[in-house]
């Protein structure tokens, strides 16, 4: 008699830009251990609402240690025994005049825009445990060394220190538990806006994702990731609809090597102006003439993955996690369930 096959686990995974920012070092492990900010509460029961066995946060703040990541985790009931974060490109002096006023250490002078070293970086909280020890960080590759970069013009000493990645482009091991690796493929890209003609935003907001292309293509100095993988973040970069260079991010969405679930959030919202569903969307930039509702943040698992199902957490009115949601980001958490060994 042969053993019957051992079933299969869901896993879910979710990413989400939980702009858990503040306007210093510090600030937010302040607002965590007080136990009673608004926003922070807010997060904590959106964690809870959301049950992911793993999540990318972005837009939250590093700190060596990652004391504010475990005084989060210790605020959800210790749901997350481990986490990830690598000091971020965000706020990270370059010694140069990025922006040309005149002046040195502002937060256009960073790597990646950034009040203070690790403003709005990115974390991994997981019930998993993660094998840090084979993480790979591609934080310091170049711009100027992504095949084909839709470079601006810049100077020779800006050439040879600028990094591609404005908060950080990750692969982080999990140890699944039939024994395989789960490998995370996260980034926060650049907001396309808040420049001028040159479009230097746009043009790195579309190279980070086209980071990912390269890579999978095998056309960069480091190897490809070994599979099984998720590619997963915040690309601020909407495929239909906003402001935007798209090209990049449509080909990683039609990628053979991977698959788009299309999650699919219960707002109710509509969007008459726009191209895309706004189901789809994962943010609501309508506050001060913004662009509305979004899809910029993004998960997409490799195409050999089974997907059980998906979704964005974003309560329709009259649910009472509705203005919880509200309350904690513009951003809605989205989710992939996926069947592993």
């Amino acid at each position: 008699m042969f053993a019957a096959a051992a079933p299969a686990e869901t896993l879910r995974i979710a990413t989400w830009n939980a702009e858990l920012t503040r306007a210093g070092p510090g600030l937010l492990l302040r607002d965590i251990a007080g136990g009673k900010e608004a926003q922070v509460l807010a997060a904590v029961a959106m964690l809870a609402a959301l049950k992911a066995d793993v999540i990318l946060l972005t837009g939250v703040d590093y700190d060596h240690g990652l004391v504010a990541l475990g005084a989060l985790d210790a605020a959800t009931g210790g749901a997350y025994p481990h986490r990830f974060a690598l000091r971020p490109n965000t706020g990270m002096a370059t010694g140069l005049d990025l922006d040309g006023d005149g002046r040195l250490g502002g937060p256009r002078d960073a790597q990646g825009y950034g009040r203070f070293s690790g403003e709005g970086g990115m974390a991994v909280l997981s019930r998993l445990p993660i094998l840090a020890d084979q993480a790979r960080d591609f934080s310091a590759f170049l711009w100027r060394d992504l095949p084909g970069a839709l470079l601006p013009d810049m100077t020779a000493d800006v050439l040879a220190v600028q990094r591609l990645p404005t908060t950080a482009h990750w692969e982080v091991p999990l140890a699944l538990p039939g024994g395989q690796t789960l490998r995370l493929l996260a980034w926060h890209a650049t907001p396309p806006v808040f420049d001028g003609p040159e479009d230097r935003n746009g043009r790195r907001n579309h190279d980070e994702a086209a980071f990912w292309l390269r890579l999978l293509a095998g056309q960069l100095p480091m190897p490809p990731p070994e599979g099984p993988f998720v590619l997963l973040g915040d690309a601020n970069l909407d495929p239909a609809d906003g402001d935007g260079r798209r090209e990049a991010m449509l080909a990683l969405l039609a990628h053979p090597a991977l698959q788009d679930p299309a999650p699919r959030g219960n707002s109710g919202r509509i969007e008459p102006g726009h191209a895309g569903d706004p189901a789809l969307d994962t943010a609501d930039f309508s506050a001060r003439d913004g662009p509305g509702g979004l899809r910029v943040d993004v998960i997409l698992p490799a195409a050999g993955l089974r997907v059980v199902a998906s979704g964005v957490l974003w309560p329709p009115p009259g649910d009472p996690l509705a203005p919880v949601a509200a309350a904690a980001s513009r951003h809605r958490p989205v989710w992939v369930d996926l069947e592993v060994p």
